[in-house]
């Protein structure tokens, strides 16, 4: 010691670890999300495997207009050849059954991150999330499957709010999202397993946020395969039918609360169906006349 408290190699230590400490961790502790991710099947495993069931909206904070439409849906519209290679928007194909890929984009001069890049393996979906503060574009932009997509940091968050999504759909039986969503996905990585929550946003079809979740495990094994596809016409049918159902006239809606013995009202949705406390209001709801149930849910779908 000296008498101005700390001698010469004291001193040299601190101006040492001054320099050196940004070479270390990030204050904001931040975690890489980069590598390869097999998907798990943990939650909603038989929708996510085998797709929703016909009028099964609970648990989605849909209005009338929601209703509407997904009532009038009919699962062959996805035979029709410019369905086949639709892609799921980027809100919703982490929950298909697809692998991931994520890599960084950095600047070569400053060695920082400008974004993250997606790939997923249904349909070879990919996603930019940039990270260099860019605006997003205005709200006459072209709106795509993947959106337009900035990420920041939130401690070892990394947080993506997309906009300019294309209309898309909630599920697999239907449920619309319109072109005026946008997301916020938060993206969470915990050693070898990463879990993305998405929060959707839609003042067309939704009365509240709809959050839902999705796990991946670290695969650095893994190869991503491609995704050729190329419409077909599947079926033979007069030119310009769109398969659908008239309002009123759909006979599938009630199956799913038959199967189950759910009542028909609560599988028509709405925010209160989100909620523990709906489960007193249904203990009082009718039932319909039982039906055999569905088959367990089988591999991953080919196309949907």
């Amino acid at each position: 010691m000296t008498k101005f408290g700390l001698s010469i190699t004291g001193r040299l230590a601190a101006l040492a670890f001054l320099l050196f400490a940004p070479l270390g961790r990030p204050v904001l502790a931040q975690i890489d999300p980069s590598g390869m991710w097999a998907v798990t099947f943990d939650e909603d495993r038989t929708e996510r495997l085998a797709g929703a069931e016909i009028g099964d909206y609970l648990g989605l904070p849909i209005n009338d207009a929601a209703r509407l439409r997904v009532d009038s849906w009919d699962a062959a519209i996805v035979e029709l050849p410019e369905n086949q290679c639709r892609q799921h928007g980027s809100d919703y194909g982490w929950r298909g059954p697809s692998n991931l890929h994520i890599w960084q984009e950095v600047d070569r001069a400053t060695q920082k991150v400008i974004a993250y890049h997606t790939h997923l393996s249904a349909y070879g979906a990919e996603q930019t999330i940039w990270m260099d503060g860019r605006p997003h574009p205005p709200d006459y932009a072209a709106h795509t499957y993947a959106g337009f997509s900035t990420g920041a940091w939130d401690g070892d968050t990394l947080v993506v709010t997309t906009t300019h999504l294309k209309e898309n759909w909630l599920g697999l039986n239907g449920v619309p999202r319109s072109d005026l969503a946008t997301a916020s996905t938060h993206i969470m990585r915990h050693e070898n397993i990463l879990t993305v929550a998405v929060i959707i946003y839609d003042p067309v079809y939704l009365t509240e946020p709809l959050i839902r979740t999705i796990d991946f495990t670290a695969a650095p094994q893994a190869q991503m395969a491609p995704w050729p596809c190329e419409p077909v016409d599947e079926v033979d049918r007069p030119e310009g039918v769109v398969p659908h159902h008239l309002p009123g006239t759909n006979k599938f809606l009630t199956e799913f609360a038959a199967r189950y013995g759910v009542p028909f009202e609560a599988t028509r949705g709405g925010a209160e169906t989100m909620y523990p406390e709906y489960q007193e209001k249904v203990k009082n709801m009718k039932l319909l006349p039982r039906l055999p149930k569905r088959p367990p849910a089988g591999p991953p779908p080919g196309s949907r």
